[in-house]
């Protein structure tokens, strides 16, 4: 059964659920400050969450620097994976660039994290190099995706 869920600008009221999802998603949490620094002090960050009844179940974000973006997070509450969400936001996240002048766009992910690898790839997201050490148990894999090129808009089920 198809799950109603919205995509709205990430806002001050949202930094305890996306710390909580933060926290259950990841080894290396970040803090709720850090969600607040890029709130309120980052003028290259764009925060997105998904909510399903007003809840908020998922969340990413970007940084734009002029014709570059670069994915710094991107999450979905373990009971709402694989409804589409993840997909959704990534989608958001990646039409907010390109709307502020970003040709391409890039990212870390765990070797380890097929799920998400899967995602990006279905995006167009290629293998473009590896940060050594870049997660305290694992090297970072570099992926790039050129913007404005298609990329997948169908309900596949994300982590």
């Amino acid at each position: 059964m198809p799950l109603s869920f919205t995509i709205e600008p990430m806002t001050l009221d949202d930094l305890e659920a996306v710390a909580k999802i933060e926290q259950d998603s990841f080894d290396q949490p970040w803090s709720l400050q850090s969600f607040r620094t890029e709130l309120v002090r980052n003028e290259v960050a764009h925060y997105l969450v998904a909510r399903v009844g007003g809840k908020v179940v998922g969340y990413g974000g970007i940084w734009v620097i002029l014709d570059e973006a670069h994915l710094t997070t991107i999450a979905v509450a373990e009971p709402y994976r694989r409804f589409g969400i993840g997909t959704a936001l990534l989608k958001a996240l990646m039409d907010k660039s390109l709307s502020l002048g970003a040709r391409r766009i890039s990212l870390e992910v765990r070797p380890s994290n097929h799920a998400a690898r899967k995602l990006y790839e279905k995006f167009g997201f290629t293998i473009k190099g590896v940060r050594k050490h870049y997660y305290f148990d694992e090297d970072g894999l570099v992926m790039f995706c050129e913007l404005g090129g298609g990329g997948e808009d169908d309900d596949e089920p994300a982590s």
